[in-house]
């Protein structure tokens, strides 16, 4: 059963002087744009005159460029190659004020890359064609050394967060030294597919596809997800666990609490969900690590959750972009379930 609870005012805590420390896979986000008048005669394709490129930070480097955006204090920890690309990010990181003694350059593997043609008719919105993915997993001597310099990154850091794409910089390989360092401050996990391996860290970040697979069936209905989220929230030994549902809101189970259900925050229908997940942990993060309060974290990020989906490609929301959306608003209704 649903029970309604008051309306409550939010606010952002200042999260300036927190250092949080981000581990996994940092990626770059190129966006090429062009236009599109015809279709190829060598294939049913459409020829794109090229206009313009730029990269973005994604995946771990998302999450890092939205906490800066918050005002934290950012320590990256990841592999790049010895390319062009890995010299890009580096750059892009240091542009934005990420600390990036922890990313480590490795000869032999290529810089993951994820590269997004958008094109479309003169006068008209880009809309992408294709993505093509780049990049190589690092090896166990790879792993060995990101262990080293998350040791080194976390020291008198306010949390860890882990953002597992799967491409090896964060893997199943590193949960047990996140397990030992949840005793001592908040760790945060998302893990497109390795959550299971996650256990005794503070909270972990799946959407719905994520939660199912981690339950191994399907939740066809609000019940099932609540009771997967429960059995994970157990299993996993975790404090708590933040369920994405893109319009369907988000639940937050936490340990000895009721599950929390919150709706959709902002328009229903999302303009673009890229990179919307790191937003969410970013901010779940930088709150948690400041006033260890999950709900506060929950409703904060999932205002933010709804800002990030109304802008277009890999992008951030800024601390004075919540503030001006918290103004004379609730964040989203919120309600217990028994």
């Amino acid at each position: 059963m649903l029970v309604s609870r008051p309306r409550m005012r939010l606010t952002l805590p200042d999260l300036r002087g927190l250092t949080i420390a981000v581990v996994g896979d940092y990626v770059a986000d190129e966006y090429v744009y062009g236009e599109t008048e015809r279709i190829s005669r060598e294939a049913p394709v459409p020829i794109v005159r090229y206009e313009r490129s730029e990269m973005k930070l994604g995946a771990a480097g998302n999450v890092a460029s939205n906490l800066r955006a918050l005002g934290v204090g950012v320590r990256a920890v990841g592999m790049l190659g010895g390319d062009a690309w890995g010299r890009a990010l580096r750059r892009a990181c240091r542009a934005a004020g990420i600390d990036v003694r922890g990313l480590l350059v490795e000869s032999g593997i290529d810089t993951p890359v994820k590269t997004r043609v958008l094109a479309g008719a003169l006068q008209t919105s880009r809309q992408q064609l294709l993505r093509l993915d780049r990049g190589s997993a690092i090896d166990g001597a790879g792993a060995r050394r990101l262990e080293g310099a998350v040791r080194k990154a976390v020291r008198g850091a306010d949390a860890l967060v882990v953002s597992d794409y799967g491409i090896g910089n964060a893997g199943a390989w590193i949960a047990p030294l996140c397990a030992r360092l949840a005793r001592s401050m908040p760790v945060c996990v998302d893990s497109r597919y390795g959550l299971a391996a996650f256990r005794g860290v503070t909270l972990i970040k799946p959407n719905a596809a994520e939660l199912a697979a981690l339950a191994g069936d399907g939740l066809a209905t609000p019940i099932d997800v609540l009771r997967a989220g429960r059995n994970a929230l157990r299993r996993q030994r975790l404090e708590a666990l933040l369920v994405t549902r893109g319009r369907d809101g988000m639940v937050l189970f936490e340990r000895g609490s009721r599950p929390t259900t919150l709706q959709v925050s902002g328009p229903p229908e999302a303009v673009d969900v890229t990179g919307a997940g790191d937003t969410v942990l970013a901010v779940a993060a930088a709150v948690l690590a400041k006033t260890g309060d999950f709900k506060l974290a929950a409703r904060l990020a999932n205002v933010a959750g709804g800002l990030v989906v109304q802008k277009r490609g890999t992008a951030v929301v800024s601390a004075q972009d919540i503030e001006e959306a918290l103004e004379g608003s609730d964040g989203g209704w919120e309600a217990s379930v028994r």
